[in-house]
């Protein structure tokens, strides 16, 4: 890990006040040094940024996300034919529910290029450069993260995601800028994500840029949040 990245994950948890702290998520051809893959496959992707937020540092192979058909498909891993089929059949039983339509499938953000493996840990333990750095928070958390990257010129344009969730990383990923998702009802069973959660994806490249931005907009947000209390007070 590098000092950078442990002062970063620190600071953004505290800033903040996450429950959970930030993970860090490379895409690599190989593991670094020192780094064990995960013992026995999640049910679900998302999974692993529970196991990561919780203090795991660990890397995952593609077969490793065949329990995930859709996961496996937003990642980028190429599926064999019988967790093909699965994907297609789940496909047809969401679009059968009225839950996604036929044509949304293509538009679905899927990471680009081969995928060797993934490799996962909380940010400020990871010993690696991350290629994303995932936020986990309430509404409030993700406003202020929201606000700093705005304020960093690294805010994504786009409207904030929804199913599925673990589309945020390739987004984040391929646009180069921020990425925010509601969750989605299978993330929220395999993560335990609150009603009151969503999640922020940021490139690991803007990180620094965020979390120097974001010790400006909270101290901002403590002095406004005075200010109205105490307009409101006088108006009332």
């Amino acid at each position: 890990m590098t000092r950078d990245q442990t002062r970063q994950g620190t600071q953004m948890q505290a800033l903040l006040g996450l429950k959970l702290p930030p993970v860090a998520i490379a895409f690599r051809d190989s593991a670094p040094a020192g780094v064990s893959r995960i013992e026995a496959p999640t049910p679900a992707g998302c999974g692993y940024w529970r196991l990561a937020a919780e203090g795991r540092v660990f890397y995952t192979e593609a077969s490793d996300h065949y329990t995930c058909p859709v996961g496996a498909h937003t990642h980028g891993v190429d599926l064999p034919e019988a967790v093909a089929k699965e994907l297609q059949g789940l496909v047809k039983t969401m679009v059968g529910l009225q839950y996604i339509k036929m044509e949304e499938i293509p538009l679905i953000p899927r990471r680009q290029g081969a995928f060797g493996l993934a490799v996962y840990a909380p940010l400020a333990q990871a010993p690696f450069e991350p290629d994303l750095v995932l936020v986990r928070g309430t509404v409030k958390q993700l406003m202020l993260l929201a606000e700093a990257a705005q304020g960093a010129g690294v805010a994504g344009g786009g409207a904030t995601m929804g199913r599925p969730t673990c589309a945020v990383l390739p987004e984040a990923l391929q646009s180069g800028r921020t990425a925010t998702s509601f969750g989605c009802i299978g993330n929220r069973v395999y993560t335990g994500l609150g009603d009151d959660e969503g999640y922020y994806a940021i490139p690991g490249s803007k990180v620094s840029d965020v979390v120097e931005k974001l010790a400006v907009i909270v101290e901002a947000n403590r002095q406004l949040e005075t200010f109205h209390r105490s307009r409101q007070t006088t108006s009332t």
